[in-house]
């Protein structure tokens, strides 16, 4: 807990950011300390978290939907094992169509994709990244009232483009238009770099992409991890190659902001993974050699760049001292990061669309689980609720 301990008004000023009570804040740090003796927690702590809003669809004297009906969404990389099952070796939903309507039969109404394949005994077949196969998915989605948000998939590993690339570029966006998407993007990072110099580069080629991408109504986004979080190299020493070895604690993904175009470049935060960031990156070295702290704050920076950040994934945690991350994951609803605040903080509920993740849903034992998860992430979703004032 060293992170919280170099004076009451740091504790007191992360308290108020993270949106958890003083009693709270108290006795999750207590809790956590103890069990930090035999592995010692730095940073911020998960258990800041806990504090989470639980509501039901008609709880009296409770506060506004924080997430409407119809933003409620999943990735479907989440349910995976499903959309890839053998609907001839199985009974249990298999391949999109039958998916999707389970997925609705949940209650979701917005999905998120991630790649267009499936069992080839599906109907459609193995790949549906096909004009054709679009326009199936799309009647799909239709038939099930689900609508795509989005896609983590092909952007250009080419720069500057290759014609191969730049042709395959554009047929993904025809595709995203016609299975009725509003968004699309990657599940990576935009550079693994810490340097300006590279982020410069990633800048200028998403600003390209993204203009294309607008010219057919698309708009692109970028997908984080946690190390796009952490602290640009930006000044300070060079080493031996020439390139900086301390930071004015810029954030990658702040300055990548900075440096696009807001009306061509978005981006979708995971927010595990930027809670990930909070416990991994809350201190650096500064130009002149001092060691700096800065808590990583992820709904004040949706707050301050809200229209840039479009989709969300919602993915959950518990607290784990011993996996040099803070969280576990788990399925939404069932761990300790505080939804309730960060969805309150960052308002905008009807611009922004969070899809539910969990990497972890499929099972090798339980092939009925991810899909059974996922009602349980749909039902903790629906049933957050702002607090009363």
């Amino acid at each position: 807990m060293t992170a919280f301990n170099d004076e009451s008004r740091t504790g007191d000023a992360l308290r108020r950011a993270l949106g958890v009570n003083r009693r709270r804040f108290l006795s999750t740090c207590t809790a956590v300390a103890a069990g930090a003796i035999a592995a010692p927690v730095v940073g911020a702590s998960p258990a800041l978290a806990q504090d989470r809003g639980r509501g039901h669809d008609h709880d009296h004297g409770r506060g506004h939907v924080l997430v409407p009906p119809g933003k409620r969404g999943i990735i479907l990389y989440t349910v995976r094992d499903a959309t890839a099952r053998d609907p001839l070796a199985s009974d249990l939903p298999s391949g999109f169509r039958e998916v999707f309507k389970q997925l609705a039969r949940h209650g979701y109404r917005q999905v998120e994709f991630a790649g267009y394949n499936q069992h080839a005994n599906a109907p459609g077949g193995a790949n549906l990244g096909s004009v054709a196969g679009a326009k199936l998915l799309r009647s799909w989605l239709d038939d099930y009232g689900l609508r795509a948000q989005g896609n983590h998939g092909f952007i250009p590993p080419s720069w500057p483009l290759t014609t191969a690339d730049l042709d395959t570029f554009k047929q993904q966006l025809e595709i995203a238009n016609i299975i009725g998407m509003d968004h699309m993007g990657t599940g990576g990072d935009p550079t693994g770099s810490s340097y300006p110099a590279d982020w410069d580069v990633a800048a200028d080629k998403w600003n390209a992409l993204g203009r294309i991408a607008r010219r057919e109504g698309i708009k692109l986004y970028t997908h984080n991890h946690d190390s796009a979080y952490g602290f640009l190299l930006d000044g300070g020493p060079l080493d031996a190659q020439g390139r900086p070895t301390r930071s004015s604690g810029i954030r990658k993904l702040e300055y990548f902001l900075k440096a696009t175009d807001p009306k061509l470049v978005w981006l979708e935060m995971d927010i595990f993974w930027a809670h990930v960031a909070q416990y991994k990156f809350h201190t650096y070295t500064a130009h002149d050699g001092s060691t700096r702290k800065k808590v990583f704050d992820p709904a004040g920076l949706v707050a301050r760049n809200n229209k840039r950040y479009p989709l969300f994934h919602a993915k959950d945690g518990v607290v784990s001292t011993t996996n040099g991350m803070g969280y576990d994951m788990v399925p939404f609803g069932t761990g300790v990061i505080d939804y309730t605040t960060f969805f309150s903080r960052v308002g905008e509920r009807n611009y922004h669309n969070p899809m539910v993740e969990d990497d972890n849903s499929p099972s090798a034992t339980d092939p009925a689980q991810s899909l059974r998860e996922a009602k349980i992430s749909y039902d903790n979703l629906a049933a957050l609720r702002s607090r009363r004032r």
